[in-house]
């Protein structure tokens, strides 16, 4: 007994003091851990620099110097760090850039191949202090910058697969290191790494090459494409550990766009409830009519009974007159509302689907003139003109992309009746682009012709790259022998396609027929894509057929541009409202009477049908003005200091795949159902009621400004509030200093033209000719007596 009561004392004292021991040491087994993570740290960067094995690309580049030359050196990307070599040998190391604290970006330039610029964007260092082997000095080479690079690829292809490599490790460096290296298998350290070069080299080019499947590059994205087959995980419960922390991290760390409007969420995303869409019912239209190519398309013969017509209205006007407010005959007019002949330009919008993932901007704006010639040779039979949009008359359809499975919605409402303003809003945020624009309809006539004028202009967006092409219209020509009831339909002027930011342009002049000309002479058109003022290739041919580009560069001519048939079957559908959904001020229900009177060719019910409507318009103009009532848009505001009209429920925020699910239409909203809800960053110019929203339910995301939940923290919307009204507070003092400069032009002027009048009334005034009669007396005798001295010496 006494043997087990000293055995169990003794086990109780031990006990004790290994628990006193455990409290005490507890900040030395914490130290420890530190310093052995530091070391595995450490250890996982100098591994993958260390060992040869591990190499997510390598190739010779050209960087240049302080000198501003050029040098070819050997390149070796890593994850986390790129070696630059004088030589593949690595014994002549020439410096490590450590990737962590640089950006990357694309370096225009006018030399061949591929450049971008590597930099820290606090202009410090970017170079470690010792190479791989602990050089403490790199080889002998030009000096280069100490807080950036910029680096040239032999081909455009090379230079995009070398920037999405530089991207990966910049954004995944962690990742990568984790799948190279992993504790207790550095035995098979270069088989997995020989691997893992393979697969991503082979990504990276897949993704290159393939743009129209362009996928982020986050953590998640590169581990789901490199484990497809493999398994370096120790076991199933680690494997599931780390899927999830890169799952993570590739919501933190994905790559941000350009345009940075939209705040990306912290918490992962969960799948809500499935929800029924409260959505727009859309019917695939009917076939429509294309017309011929050719000047014949293009004529109208009138017929002896509408010729009194013609002359009844030629009384009515003068040269030089706006035909807005002259009532024009209805045999002239196509079935169809201005607003709905507006959308003709967006049957190929897949062209602007490919030119937003287009990475080169001289490629993207050739992508852009090609679209914007598609939108021409659609035209009616003869000569016919759209209805004239009746005030707050709006149009709404949408294109199906098959290749995308996408869609581009349309809206356009008319905002003003006089002068006649018609405003457009186009969106595909998936495909990401938008586009809108207001167009005042003008007409002119000139005796024996008349002219359509197209005044505004339309403004492209592309949400990834923050990039606004600004393009104008032509004018429609309409001349011919009109007394005699012959007239043919022409485009003409010059057109512009402008991108600021990019530095391109476009210039395309419609030609009318010349006087002498023959029919190929007919909607010529001609050209030229620029940088600057550098011509860089030229148009030339026929808006409603081929045309033809040239390089200046290469001197190589090709077809840019020809609506052959197999063209035209590949035009997106278009899908319109169906007409039971549709609302009283829709053009297709709205003009419905008028538009069955036309193609019954029944041309009295039609002008009288078209009369209802424009005097049921006039008498409501009336009634607001005896209540002194202004009309209000639904769909369109008007900013009061450019005067520009913009759609009210803009969204021009880059897709966003983790949230953005599938984008729709209903009553003239074009909206997005999300995932969770994300607050929208836009000026709180107009205040609008609040949608009402469950919370906890899948939401959908429209561009409204009090329509936000909590999902974005108080202190961020706060904090977006406040430098929005500093935006406004600054935009308001521009503009009263514009004003004020306005008014000092003015002063100027007007001191000009007293000083101008002053000096003219103080000159004296020419009573006499320059020349009297004694002066042309004296000029003859000169000249009678040198023609009396040559005949004498003669």
């Amino acid at each position: 007994q006494s043997e087990s009561k000293l055995f169990n004392g003794s086990e109780k004292d031990i006990s004790l003091s290994s628990s006193k021991l455990t409290k005490k040491e507890s900040l030395k087994v914490q130290k420890k851990n530190y310093r052995e993570e530091k070391k595995r740290a450490t250890k996982e960067l100098l591994s993958t620099i260390t060992d040869p094995s591990v190499i997510v690309m390598a190739d010779w580049l050209k960087i240049r110097g302080t000198l501003k030359s050029w040098t070819k050196l050997w390149c070796v990307l890593k994850p986390g760090v790129l070696l630059v070599y004088k030589t593949p040998k690595n014994g002549q190391w020439v410096g490590t850039v450590l990737l962590n604290a640089c950006e990357l970006i694309e370096r225009p330039s006018k030399k061949d191949g591929f450049c971008f610029k590597l930099f820290h964007p606090l202009e410090q260092s970017i170079w470690a202090i010792k190479g791989p082997k602990g050089e403490a000095v790199g080889s002998i080479t030009q000096p280069l910058p100490s807080s950036y690079l910029i680096i040239r690829a032999a081909s455009e292809s090379d230079g995009r697969c070398w920037m999405d490599a530089l991207e990966l490790a910049l954004k995944c460096s962690s990742l990568l290191k984790r799948t190279m290296i992993r504790e207790g298998k550095e035995h098979d350290l270069a088989s997995a790494a020989d691997t893992t070069h393979v697969s991503l080299y082979g990504l990276l080019r897949a993704n290159n090459l393939h743009s129209g499947e362009n996928l982020p590059l986050n953590d998640s994205e590169i581990e789901r494409q490199h484990f497809k087959d493999q398994d370096v995980y120790s076991d199933k419960s680690d494997k599931e550990n780390d899927h999830e922390e890169s799952d993570n991290e590739g919501l933190g760390k994905s790559e941000e766009s350009d345009s940075d409007t939209s705040e990306r969420q912290d918490d992962s995303y969960v799948d809500p409830e499935p929800v029924n869409i409260r959505e727009t019912t859309y019917a695939e239209q009917s076939p429509e009519e294309l017309g011929e190519a050719g000047e014949a398309a293009q004529t109208e013969v009138v017929s002896e009974e509408n010729k009194s017509l013609i002359w009844t209205l030629l009384k009515q006007v003068r040269p030089g007159m706006d035909l807005s407010k002259v009532v024009l005959p209805t045999f002239i007019l196509e079935p169809r509302s201005f607003l709905d002949k507006l959308s003709d330009y967006y049957y190929h919008a897949d062209f602007l689907s490919e030119a937003a993932l287009e990475e080169n901007a001289y490629n993207r704006m050739k992508k852009v003139v090609k679209w914007y010639l598609s939108g021409f040779y659609k035209k009616p039979k003869g000569l016919k003109k759209p209805y004239n949009p009746i005030l707050g008359e709006t149009f709404r359809c949408m294109w199906i992309h098959p290749r995308t499975n996408s869609k581009t919605f349309y809206i356009a409402e008319q905002v003003s009746h006089h002068p006649p303003i018609s405003a457009f809003y186009v969106s595909n945020r998936k495909d990401g682009f938008c586009l809108s624009g207001s167009i005042l309809a003008k007409s002119k006539f000139y005796g024996n012709s008349l002219s359509a004028i197209l005044d505004g202009e339309g403004r492209l967006t592309f949400l990834n790259r923050g990039e606004d092409y600004v393009m104008t219209m032509p004018y429609a020509h309409c001349k011919g022998r009109i007394l005699y009831g012959t007239m043919t339909l022409e485009l003409g002027g010059t057109v512009s396609i402008t991108c600021e930011k990019t530095g391109y342009s476009a210039t395309i002049e419609f030609k009318l027929k010349p006087f002498l000309g023959n029919n190929d002479s007919v909607n010529q058109i001609s050209g030229k894509i620029k940088l600057g003022k550098e011509v860089l290739a030229i148009l030339e041919g026929h808006w409603d057929s081929e045309v033809t580009i040239s390089e200046k560069k290469t001197d190589v001519s090709e077809t840019f541009w020809n609506p052959t048939m197999d063209i035209k079957q590949r035009r997106l559908p278009r899908y319109t409202v169906k007409f039971e959904e549709q609302d009283d001020f829709e053009s297709e229900k709205l003009w419905q009477q008028v538009t069955r009177a036309i193609n019954n060719k029944d041309q009295t019910e039609a002008t009288q049908e078209k009369y209802v409507l424009e005097e049921a318009q006039r008498r409501s103009a009336k009634e607001r003005k005896l209540k002194g009532e202004e009309w209000t848009c639904k769909l369109f505001d008007q900013d009061p200091a450019t005067g520009e009209w913009h759609y009210k429920y803009a969204d021009t925020r880059p897709w966003d795949p983790l949230n953005d699910m599938i984008q729709f239409e209903k009553d003239g909203t074009i909206q997005t159902k999300v995932r969770h809800r994300t607050p929208m960053v836009s000026v709180p110019k107009i205040k609008r009621k609040p949608a009402s929203q469950k919370k906890g339910e899948c939401g959908f995301s429209s561009p409204e400004p009090d329509n936000q939940d909590s999902s974005g923290s108080e202190a961020q919307l706060l904090k977006h509030n406040t430098r929005i009204r500093k935006k406004g507070a600054d935009l308001g003092e521009l503009q009263s200093a514009i004003d004020s400069i306005k008014e000092t032009q003015e002063d100027i002027k007007r001191d000009i033209m007293a000083l101008r009048n002053r000096v003219t009334s103080n000159s004296p005034p020419m009573d006499y000719p320059f020349l009297q009669f004694k002066h042309y007396v004296f000029i003859l005798l000169v000249v009678l007596l040198q023609l009396i001295i040559n005949f004498l010496f003669k």
